[in-house]
């Protein structure tokens, strides 16, 4: 069941940080408490094969969420232990060194289940006898509510422009009250929520 326009859970989750601390972390609290837009990204599993691919990219893309007021935090139901090793192994080893938001250790699965995005089937490539989750991915405004929600099957890696593009969207819309057509862009022209301006913005493109 989606849960875009509501609350994201108020639980409380394990976590390890670059400096190899582990604590625990609430999303809901955490996007509340520092007013801040949340990009959480769940991937099935430490040490697979498309996974880290989509750690570095996000990785690669932290300073551009952060111009945003935007964090980015990873997840998983690996332990803080298997995250530590995988932070410490090199990226031409197939490691996610360099890597520095938060990484949750949803070890009990107790968010994981909350969110149903548990793939009790277990795409075989990816998985190692434990029941591990989809590629989901959600966008947490500042008051802890979902607006975006997104799930991928287990081959399939995500592209983090459109999160960016979707961060962008939702500060307009908060900003000016407009709505934003297909294949909006920061900078391009938005519209009115009436007949009038839809009319309007399709006559003008």
């Amino acid at each position: 069941m989606s849960i875009v326009g509501q609350k994201f859970p108020s639980i409380d989750v394990n976590a390890i940080d670059k400096a190899s601390s582990t604590y625990k972390i609430n999303i809901f609290e955490k996007a509340v408490n520092e007013k801040k837009k949340i990009v959480l990204f769940w991937y099935p599993k430490d040490f697979t094969f498309v996974c880290p691919t989509e750690l570095h990219a996000f990785q690669a893309a932290v300073a551009e969420f952060a111009k945003r007021n935007t964090l980015v935090i990873g997840a998983s139901c690996d332990s803080a232990e298997v995250h530590f090793a995988w932070l410490h192994t090199e990226k031409n080893k197939g490691g996610i060194q360099g890597v520095e938001y938060p990484l949750i250790a949803d070890t009990t699965r107790v968010l994981a289940e909350e969110l149903g995005i548990l793939d009790y089937d277990q795409f075989e490539e990816e998985s190692t006898g434990d029941n591990v989750t989809y590629r989901a991915t959600y966008l947490i405004d500042e008051e802890g509510t979902v607006f975006h929600e997104s799930i991928n099957h287990m081959p399939l890696g995500r592209n983090v422009d459109e999160f960016i593009r979707l961060v962008d969207a939702y500060t307009h819309v908060q900003k000016y009250g407009e709505v934003c057509p297909a294949n909006w862009q920061e900078g391009k022209d938005a519209m009115k929520a009436t007949a009038q301006g839809t009319a309007e913005y399709l006559s003008n493109h």
